[in-house]
């Protein structure tokens, strides 16, 4: 069992690969940032067909990614889905990097990935305007080049998530008490990795 807090580490083959589908991605980006959604509130978002959302969200449960939200929806036909774990999930590279088919699937679910996150940034960037002074003031975008070793880097990203995991829980927290005033969807990307100028 997992330490609190901590995202699932996938080291199926199989569940990785479920990823490898771009929509199946966007689906479960959009479900974790909703909380609870039905296959029709989710096809609006992605301009899809609420039958072939409807098949990518039950692959994703097949996987154990997603499940149907419990105490929800008026009648029998509508089917309300939820993300398994508000941890999320991750993977280790070197899990995978024993076969070519691992180290594809790695290299098309990290690509899915960051063609996500940048689109996701992209689309703010359009639309920042509209966001008004206190948000665009607030928002950041931030590079740093560092000397590290392997293990200072993972010091770093450990860190990282400590902080971020103190902020979710206070949104948290906001949120049960009723506290939504001027509160929005914050979407914090950070990358560390390797270089050689």
């Amino acid at each position: 069992m997992r330490p609190k807090h901590e995202p699932e580490q996938i080291t199926d083959l199989s569940r990785l690969r479920a990823f490898m589908n771009p929509l199946r991605m966007r689906l479960y980006r959009l479900l974790y940032a909703a909380g609870t959604a039905t296959a029709s509130q989710l096809a609006e978002h992605v301009d899809e067909t609420p039958s072939l959302v409807s098949y990518h969200l039950r692959k994703l449960a097949e996987h154990g990614f997603v499940s149907q939200a419990s105490g929800r929806g008026t009648d029998g036909r509508e089917r309300w889905w939820q993300v398994t774990s508000e941890e999320g999930w991750g993977f280790r590279e070197s899990d995978f990097a024993d076969t070519p088919e691992g180290a594809a699937a790695v290299g098309a679910v990290s690509r899915g990935i960051f063609d996500t996150r940048v689109a996701q940034y992209r689309t703010y960037l359009d639309q920042r305007s509209a966001w008004g002074k206190a948000w665009t003031d607030a928002a950041f975008s931030s590079e740093w080049l560092l000397d590290l070793t392997p293990d200072e880097l993972a010091e770093m990203s450990r860190e990282f998530e400590a902080l971020a995991r103190r902020w979710r829980e206070r949104g948290r927290a906001a949120k049960t008490a009723d506290d939504t005033q001027d509160r929005e969807h914050v979407s914090v990307h950070l990358y560390g990795f390797p270089f050689r100028p």
